[in-house]
C-alpha cells in the first residue's frame, strides 16, 4: 500500500494536460465471454502505458461499480496527441483491443464502452488531498504542496485567476 500522507495537500502542472476518462458497462450479465473479454484487455494497455512512460501517459486510478458492473479508469496524460497516438499505434495494444470488440461486440448492445477526453490549461484545475497517498493528478504530477494558511488554502485560491477572498458565509470549515 502507498504511503499515507498525513496531511492537506495539493499539487500542480505547469503545462497544459488531458485528463481521459474511459470504462464499461456490462449491460447482459451472461454475456459473459464478451465482457470479460473487454474487461481483460484493460491490464495490458495499462502495463505496456506504465513500463513506456514516452508514451504520455501519465497516471491513472481504476474503479469499478457492482451494479450494473461498470468500470472507470481516470487517467492523465501528458498531451492529447500522446492519447491519440497511443490509440491509433498498430503495435500498442489498444488498437487491437478495439478491432476485437468492434468485430466480437459491435452493435450487440451486450457491454457498452465509453470515454471522455478533457484538455486541461495550466491554472483551470484545482485539487485537494487529505490523508491519502499520491493519488489523481499528484500521482501523475509526483508534486506535492502542502496546503497552508494563504492562496492554496481554499479551491478559489488553488484555481488561478479566483483568488479572491472567500465570502463570510462560506466560511464554514474553521
Amino acid at each position: 500500500m502507498s504511503e499515507i500522507i498525513a496531511d492537506r495537500y495539493t499539487t500542480e502542472i505547469d503545462h497544459p494536460f488531458v485528463v481521459f476518462l474511459i470504462g464499461m458497462r456490462v449491460n447482459k450479465f451472461l454475456a459473459f465471454n464478451k465482457w470479460v473479454k473487454v474487461a481483460g484487455a484493460f491490464p495490458r494497455m495499462v502495463q505496456v502505458l506504465e513500463e513506456h512512460p514516452e508514451k504520455g501517459f501519465l497516471a491513472g486510478e481504476q474503479f469499478m461499480r457492482f451494479f450494473p458492473l461498470t468500470s472507470i479508469m481516470v487517467s492523465y496524460w501528458r498531451s492529447f496527441e500522446d492519447l491519440e497516438r497511443f490509440a491509433r499505434a498498430k503495435d500498442d495494444p489498444h488498437a487491437e483491443a478495439w478491432r476485437k470488440f468492434n468485430r466480437e461486440v459491435g452493435y450487440s448492445g451486450d457491454v457498452g464502452i465509453w470515454h471522455e477526453t478533457y484538455a486541461v490549461e495550466p491554472g483551470r484545475y484545482e485539487a485537494l488531498y487529505g490523508n491519502m497517498p499520491l493519488f489523481g493528478l499528484a500521482k501523475a504530477t509526483g508534486k506535492v504542496l502542502p496546503v497552508r494558511p494563504g492562496a492554496l488554502r481554499y479551491a478559489r485560491g488553488r484555481l488561478k485567476g479566483h483568488d479572491e477572498p472567500v465570502a463570510a458565509e462560506l466560511e464554514v470549515y474553521e
